[in-house]
């Protein structure tokens, strides 16, 4: 067996290799969580500690770059465990021959998001790797935040009843870098990715209501997180369509690309899950901020299918939402 593009798609080839080579290897009781950071006590508090490497093609696309992607998801997998981002490291692996004043441009790009998310890269690394190599820049980072609340968000609170909630249009980020990739668009107008840090979001909302879990859909899009939440429970979820906001440019790149909107890659998104009782507050405060405009209830976990992810589609019509099998979207992020 040899690796594949598709084991590093976040679906189900990418869970296979982690269980039968990383946890059979490395397997410990924080790795075994698989969470988007691993929590641990220190003394002065409850932190999370995360680290993400970047390879996406092409390095600059509109709405960001490499350098804002490395921070932003960073960010992000600290925000989705509940914790406040404090420090970062940034390691950069370089290709002989990669222009100077294109590094320097990717890393004011990531200056200025580390401003923009209140966070400060306090270490890193280089490594310049010979010609044809690393494909211009791989970029690495690791992020610690301290933990906002004492009881961090976690799937074992989620029960039938709950409501799921993501901030805006889905597929933004995966489709954009692919249209740009494949130069299916001469000028991609208003088509950009969403990559942001979500931080200031994720504190407002966690600062007004019971927030039960939290993941970025980022690789697999919304349909990984969906199947991951429910693999093995004895709940599942029902996802409408017709409530899952997509913008309209993203729906026809998607259908000309041959990819589903809900399988591709976010990096601006946080999926959330709250008691019914407090969506609705939940949806007012993220719609009030300028990362959560598009905010939508687009679910609900329920006894009906348990283990399993059903989408009802604008035609009334329920089918199965599986968990990526493939590759769609190699080198996203």
């Amino acid at each position: 067996m040899e690796i594949l593009l598709s084991h590093g798609g976040g679906g189900k080839r990418t869970r296979e290799l982690i269980e039968k080579v990383f946890l059979k290897y490395l397997e410990n009781e924080k790795l075994s969580e698989l969470g988007d950071s691993a929590l641990f006590d220190a003394p002065g508090g409850h932190y999370a500690f995360t680290t993400d490497s970047y390879v996406v093609s092409p390095l600059f696309f509109p709405g960001g770059d490499i350098g804002k992607l490395a921070v932003s998801g960073t960010v992000n997998d600290l925000s989705a465990s509940g914790a406040e981002p404090l420090y970062l490291s940034a390691a950069f692996i370089i290709e002989e021959g990669f222009e100077l004043e294109v590094l320097e441009k990717i890393v004011s790009s990531m200056s200025r998001t580390a401003l923009e998310a209140g966070i400060s890269v306090i270490t890193g690394d280089t490594k310049v790797v010979e010609r044809g190599k690393a494909d211009g820049l791989f970029i690495n980072t690791s992020g610690i935040g301290r933990l906002y609340r004492t009881s961090p968000p976690s799937p074992e609170r989620i029960e039938p009843g709950d409501l799921i909630i993501v901030n805006g249009t889905l597929g933004d980020h995966g489709i954009t870098v692919m249209a740009l990739r494949e130069r299916i668009l001469d000028d991609p107008g208003d088509l950009r990715s969403d990559c942001a840090p979500l931080w200031e979001l994720v504190k407002t909302v966690l600062d007004a209501v019971d927030v039960k879990f939290m993941r970025d859909p980022t690789r697999g899009g919304l349909a990984a997180v969906a199947n991951e939440i429910v693999r093995g429970k004895s709940f599942g979820i029902t996802l409408y369509e017709e409530k899952i906001p997509v913008k309209d440019a993203v729906r026809g790149l998607s259908e000309i690309l041959g990819i589903d909107p809900l399988l591709a890659a976010n990096e601006g998104k946080m999926v959330f899950v709250v008691s019914r009782d407090e969506a609705q507050r939940a949806l007012d405060i993220m719609r009030s901020h300028p990362l959560g405009r598009d905010s939508s209830i687009i679910g609900e976990f329920t006894d009906e299918a348990p283990g399993k992810v059903l989408l009802v589609t604008a035609y009334g019509t329920r089918r199965i939402l599986e968990m990526p099998q493939g590759e769609q979207l190699p080198r996203i992020c």
